[in-house]
């Protein structure tokens, strides 16, 4: 599951956006944002694009696209893959709604109403995207197979029409 998500610039550590699960309040999360804090200050252009690190119980997970760092904090159980598709989908929404304003924001949160976006995604990477995901897998399977067979059949019709000509 996704605990929190905070999107910062890249070039000095400028929190963007933030999202946090309802349920998560505490001065446990406050000490993991502040690590997340410290975390984007220590960024360079050298670093690593994506990155997994480990905390504690839990883990962190950050993607750098362009000027933005994309950072959620996970349970350690939680899919890694999961972890980065919805990074990547975070990625892609703000870029599109937002990259060209990255390097003029002047105050921490200039971004906050993408809160909304992040909330949503989080809800629908940890309460199911896998479910979904294998059921739209096995329908997509089930239609190429259909596919495959129509096509045999349409191939062994036309050889015996060929057979019958010759």
């Amino acid at each position: 599951m996704v605990l929190t998500t905070i999107l910062a610039r890249t070039s000095d550590g400028l929190p963007l956006a933030a999202s946090t699960q309802d349920e998560q309040t505490g001065r446990e999360m406050v000490d993991y944002q502040n690590q997340a804090k410290m975390l984007f200050k220590k960024l360079t252009p050298n670093s690593p694009p994506k990155c997994s690190i480990a905390t504690g119980n839990y883990i962190y997970h950050y993607l750098i696209e362009g000027e933005v760092c994309y950072l959620c904090l996970c349970e350690q159980s939680f899919s890694k893959r999961t972890a980065f598709t919805y990074l990547e989908d975070l990625a892609r929404e703000f870029d599109k709604l937002y990259g060209r304003q990255v390097s003029a924001a002047r105050r921490p949160y200039s971004f906050i109403e993408f809160d909304l976006y992040m909330s949503k995604a989080r809800k629908q990477y940890s309460e199911g995207v896998g479910r979904r995901h294998m059921s739209q897998l096995r329908d997509d399977l089930n239609d190429v197979q259909r596919i495959m067979m129509e096509n045999i059949d349409d191939v062994l019709q036309r050889g015996a029409a060929l057979q019958g000509e010759g």
